[in-house]
């Protein structure tokens, strides 16, 4: 049975445009009625253009019949289909707000890179997505905004910083969005949403044009409905890469990091993690033990590494507008400020020596599969979360399995493998070589396809 119009894949939508049995400008107005109908349920976005997007979508409507068979790549295939992007992402025209106070007034001269791409592909963007304050955050909580809930309980958080960003998707608002990823901001939110989060190799996908919170472990990702759909937008955001094609899990040797990666984790997720480890053996992959660094000090490296990166960035903001950020992101400027440059640099050593680590793992496996949180997504206002009767704050658990992936450098993809019974969505993390993309994205959409583990859609009313 196929899903409603408005949670079709990318894919589904393209097919639809190119038989006309669909028009860009009736897929705008689907989006936009529900986009109203959820605006104070979803809390999803910030601002909106759908002028612009209807203006686009009429030019769509009316230009020329293509026949996708006479070009190459993936690109046509964002022809007329409509998208979000996290409101760090400047569109031309646009406030680019960062979710905070201190930048309501800052319209956008120009478009980012990634907003480039995306019009050259022909997609369409309907506005700016919520989160949390300058992505300082994995619960995207956010109070000037609102807080975005989990489209499957809405008393329950979307994740974060790109909350916004996985509830447009999650309440079908839009077929695909723009994201980014410092600690696992797009993977994280897509695993607790049911989605897919794409979090490519450092530096394969352009940040000019994005409100940076730390250059060094910044990252341009996407939320799409499957893994097909994140080859899609790869593609589309990096026309250079190698078309995304066929792979066989049969002889694929996928490491299983045990000691950490599984560890103080919901029984459900593990036991949803077992049985897709069941699968991968039955379809001929390789499932083998891997060490793995030292984790002890990891989250304190990233921190000491993205605070005063943070600062660096927002000290121009800071004697003119400083009473304007929320409480919670001054502190974390103010700990930017109490930390030395050696610190920095000590830090900024133990992430190169993870990096050296971790290529070495690579040279005897092809992938790493762990679990992508090891929690449900936290009710709304959860301050912390426990499990095995170990607690520890909810943001901290949203990324513990994530965040060393943004200090290494390594491409990851989160995707859905299965149903906790208090009905919410598992999902499963796959990490690739350095600049393997390509293959990562081959290997889960063969999985996607395999496994065929299709989420339900949200009950929403």
């Amino acid at each position: 049975m196929n899903p409603p119009l408005a949670f079709a894949s990318i894919s589904e939508l393209s097919r639809r445009l190119r038989a006309g049995d669909v028009s860009a400008t009736q897929l705008i107005d689907v989006y936009a009625e529900r986009i109203e109908r959820y605006a104070d349920i979803s809390k999803a976005f910030i601002s909106l253009d759908l002028e612009a997007a209807r203006r686009k979508a009429d030019m769509v409507d009316n230009s020329p019949g293509y026949n996708p068979d006479n070009n190459t790549g993936n690109q046509l295939s964002l022809k007329g289909i409509p998208y979000a992007c996290k409101d760090l992402f400047d569109v031309a025209g646009m406030v680019t707000t960062g979710g905070s106070r201190v930048l309501q007034d800052t319209i956008a001269k120009h478009d980012a890179d990634t907003i480039q791409a995306m019009n050259q592909a022909g997609a369409i963007c309907l506005g700016k997505n919520n989160l949390h304050e300058f992505a300082y955050g994995a619960t995207g909580e956010n109070a000037l905004y609102g807080t975005a809930p989990n489209p499957y309980d809405h008393s329950r958080l979307a994740g974060g910083s790109s909350s916004g960003s996985a509830a447009a998707l999650g309440f079908g608002l839009c077929a695909a969005t723009l994201g980014t990823d410092t600690g696992g901001s797009v993977r994280a939110p897509a695993a607790l949403c049911g989605l897919v989060g794409f979090k490519p190799t450092f530096g394969r996908i352009s940040t000019a044009g994005v409100l940076p919170y730390s250059w060094t472990l910044d990252h341009v990702g996407t939320l799409t409905r499957s893994a097909a759909d994140a080859a899609i937008l790869f593609k589309a955001l990096l026309p250079a890469a190698r078309d995304v094609t066929n792979v066989d899990l049969q002889g694929q040797v996928i490491g299983i990091p045990r000691e950490f990666f599984f560890a103080r984790c919901d029984s459900e997720i593990l036991d949803s993690i077992d049985a897709f480890m069941v699968f991968l053996r039955s379809a001929g992959a390789e499932l083998k033990p891997i060490s793995m660094p030292s984790m002890e000090h990891t989250r304190t490296v990233s921190l000491t590494v993205q605070m005063p990166e943070a600062l660096s960035f927002h000290n121009r903001y800071l004697e003119q507008r400083g009473h304007l950020y929320s409480q919670d992101f001054r502190a974390g400027l103010a700990l930017g400020q109490c930390l030395l440059a050696e610190q920095y640099i000590r830090a900024k050593r133990f992430i190169e020596s993870y990096r050296r680590e971790m290529d070495a793992i690579f040279a005897d496996v092809d992938t790493i599969l762990t679990p992508a949180t090891p929690v449900i997504a936290p009710p709304i206002g959860a301050v912390e979360v426990s499990v095995d009767g170990h607690s520890e704050p909810a943001g901290n658990a949203i990324t513990r399995y994530t965040s060393f992936f943004n200090m290494t450098g390594h491409p990851a993809i989160t995707l859905p493998c299965g149903m906790h019974s208090a009905g919410l969505p598992i999902s499963a993390q796959l990490i690739g070589k350095h600049y393997a993309d390509e293959q990562l994205l081959a290997l889960a959409s063969r999985i996607e396809a395999a496994y065929d583990f299709t989420l339900p859609l949200p009950e929403l009313n």
